[in-house]
């Protein structure tokens, strides 16, 4: 029961899946991927002779591509090049989004200076002075809001229009974001001027 198989009996069950005919695969039929082009699969052969030896220099080598990738990423954000621009950026709905927001004046790219002055404003030992401040406060926190709300609903409009069968998630988001920079500190730098229509 638990011995092992005599010569005898493997040549036998050698013989009988010899003897069964295998199918033959159909030319026609796929093979699951497309076939490489000759310039890729030859450049994919030289990058795969050229890999380091050891692994201090694959790990540099890997630094430096992550480097050179970066610093691509970092011209496309001021230039405003769709090819290397991070995932968040890329595409016509996040481009529009952009323009949209850049293209007018929003009361949340104001907020970091106005907070400023209220912090003066703030250390100022004046009672009326503080509440003049705190008044300030709760007016720009509410005009920010009924900015952000109105762009919200007037860019989503919009991007239903302009972009019927794209897909539209996160846009409006992204939109918000952005106005809570200043203006010049925006990155992708704005492509538009204020009052352009995008």
């Amino acid at each position: 029961m638990f011995r092992s198989r005599s010569k005898d009996e493997q040549a036998a069950a050698a013989k009988v899946t010899a003897s069964q005919p295998q199918q033959p695969r159909d030319p026609q039929a796929p093979k699951g991927r497309p076939t490489p082009k000759r310039s890729d699969a030859q450049s994919q052969r030289r990058t795969r002779a050229h890999t380091p030896a050891n692994r201090k220099d694959a790990m540099k080598a890997q630094r430096e591509a992550r480097r050179a990738d970066l610093a691509r990423q970092r011209e496309a954000l001021a230039n405003g090049d769709e090819r290397y621009l991070p995932v968040r950026d890329k595409g016509p709905v996040r481009r529009f989004a952009r323009d949209y927001v850049d293209s007018r004046w929003c009361v949340a790219e104001f907020f970091l200076p106005v907070a400023v002055i209220i912090l003066v404003l703030t250390m100022v030992r004046v009672p009326q002075i503080q509440s003049l401040a705190l008044l300030l406060w709760l007016v720009i926190i509410v005009l920010i809001v009924l900015d952000s709300v109105l762009i919200w609903f007037r860019l989503g409009k919009v991007l239903q229009q302009r972009f019927p069968k794209e897909n539209l998630k996160g846009a409006r988001a992204y939109a918000v974001m952005r106005t809570l920079q200043m203006r010049r500190l925006r990155l992708p730098k704005p492509q538009v001027k204020r009052g352009q229509r995008p």
